[in-house]
């Protein structure tokens, strides 16, 4: 019995730190990861708002190359979707809301499984001397107790994955395929 009082003990303890917790969290989150290319910035912002251009070095498409991708819309215009549906990437797409041709692409990424949620992600590109600085942020909404606690580490979770498509980017980019 004193087992059973001590384990309700824990249990009750774990609780309120979760969920007492997560009213301290962050209400939302943001990912960002940048390099420099040399490249124009047209061959760039190819690479990023044509999404057949897109999946060839998205890292995620890498990862699960045997995933369903599907590509509709004008290429580089608002409303461009990228969906894909794999075993290891989940089902979700990306949609372009907003461009700035050769300087910035606003994109709504939607997850649908195995978690929802959706997320603004944007890729802004500026001059340098020795090239184009290429910045990735991604940010969101932490909606919910369990996406609190998620979003807090959100940067740990996709930041090199974002570190790993930026360096695809730039290959790709600088090879100008």
């Amino acid at each position: 019995m004193k087992f059973l009082k001590i384990l309700l003990a824990i249990i009750v303890v774990l609780a309120i730190i979760i969920i007492g917790g997560s009213f301290l969290l962050p209400k939302s989150y943001i990912v960002s990861r940048s390099t420099v290319i040399n490249a124009a910035d047209s061959v760039i912002y190819k690479n990023i708002a044509d999404y057949n251009e897109f999946y060839k070095w998205n890292v995620w498409s890498k990862m699960d190359p045997q995933a369903k991708v599907t590509i509709t819309g004008t290429i580089a215009t608002p409303g461009h979707l990228y969906q894909w549906n794999g075993e290891k990437s989940g089902n979700g797409q990306m949609k372009i809301n907003k461009v700035d041709v050769n300087k910035m692409v606003d994109m709504e990424l939607k997850f649908i499984k195995p978690m929802e949620s959706v997320a603004d992600t944007r890729f802004d590109i500026t001059k340098e001397t020795n090239g184009n600085k290429v910045i990735w942020t991604m940010s969101g909404e932490s909606k919910g107790i369990i996406n609190k606690w998620f979003g807090l580490f959100m940067d740990k979770m996709i930041g090199k994955d974002f570190e790993d498509g930026l360096k695809s980017l730039k290959e790709k980019s600088e090879k100008g395929v």
